[in-house]
C-alpha cells in the first residue's frame, strides 16, 4: 500500500496549527493593545492651543479653584470654558503686553471667544453631565487626573466605556466629601471603601442600576 503523507505530516500540521493559533492569538493581543494604546485614546497628548495656559500655575501655584473658571461643573452637564472677561479679571492687571496673551486681549478686543482645542471629549452617543457626578461626591481628579500639575493640559485617563463601566461597578472608592470635590491632593483619612460606602448611603447612589445601557446612552 502506497503511503500518502510522509511520517512528517502530522509534525507540520501540528506546528501549522500552533502557528495558525499563535498569529490569531498574536493578532487579537495586538487588537486590544491599540484599543489601549495612547494613541487610539488620546491619552498623554498635549494638543496645540491658541494660549499656552497651564493649570499647573493657576490651580497649584495661584490657588485657583477649578470652580472660577468651569462655572457650570456643579449646576449643569458641561464644566464649560471660562469667557475671556474672566481671564481678563486678573490680565488686564498682570502681564498686561504679554506676547503669549495677544490673543486673550483680540479675543475681549472683537468680542469672540478664543478658539480652545477641546482636550477631555467624550462620543456624542455618550449621555455625561458634570453636575451629578459632583453632586453624588465624583471628584474633578477621578476623570482628569492631577490637572494641577500640568504645565500643558492632555487627557490622564483613557475615558473609554470600559473605564466608566469600572467606576459605575463599584463607585465606592472614587468618592469624597463635597467639600474636597476640587481638591487635587485630597486622600481618604480612612479606608477609602469604607468612606465612600458611607457617602454612597447617604446620596442614595442606586448601585444596580448604574450600568444600565440608558444612563449613558439615551
Amino acid at each position: 500500500m502506497t503511503q500518502i503523507f510522509s511520517p512528517a505530516a502530522d509534525t507540520w500540521l501540528r506546528l501549522s496549527m500552533v502557528a495558525g493559533l499563535a498569529v490569531l492569538g498574536g493578532g487579537l493581543a495586538g487588537v486590544i493593545g491599540f484599543a489601549h494604546s495612547a494613541f487610539e485614546t488620546s491619552t498623554d497628548v498635549r494638543p496645540h492651543q491658541p494660549v499656552p495656559f497651564s493649570h499647573k500655575h493657576h490651580a497649584a501655584e495661584l490657588g485657583i479653584d477649578c470652580r472660577y473658571c468651569h462655572t457650570g461643573v456643579e449646576t449643569g452637564p458641561q464644566a464649560g470654558l471660562p469667557p475671556t472677561a474672566t481671564c481678563m479679571t486678573c490680565h488686564s492687571q498682570i502681564w498686561t503686553n504679554a506676547a503669549m496673551l495677544e490673543p486673550v486681549r483680540e479675543s475681549l478686543t472683537d468680542n469672540k471667544p478664543i478658539a480652545w482645542t477641546r482636550v477631555a471629549k467624550l462620543p456624542d452617543y455618550v449621555f455625561f453631565r458634570h453636575d451629578i457626578h459632583i453632586a453624588k461626591g465624583v471628584g474633578c481628579e477621578s476623570c482628569h487626573g492631577r490637572i494641577d500639575t500640568m504645565p500643558l493640559t492632555y487627557r490622564a485617563k483613557a475615558l473609554t466605556m470600559e473605564f466608566c463601566l469600572d467606576c459605575h461597578r463599584d463607585p465606592t472608592p472614587h468618592l469624597r466629601p463635597k467639600d474636597h470635590i476640587t481638591d487635587m491632593t485630597w486622600q481618604a483619612d480612612r479606608d477609602a471603601r469604607k468612606q465612600g460606602e458611607a457617602i454612597a448611603a447617604h446620596e442614595g447612589i442606586r448601585f444596580g442600576q448604574l450600568t444600565h445601557c440608558y444612563v449613558c446612552h439615551r
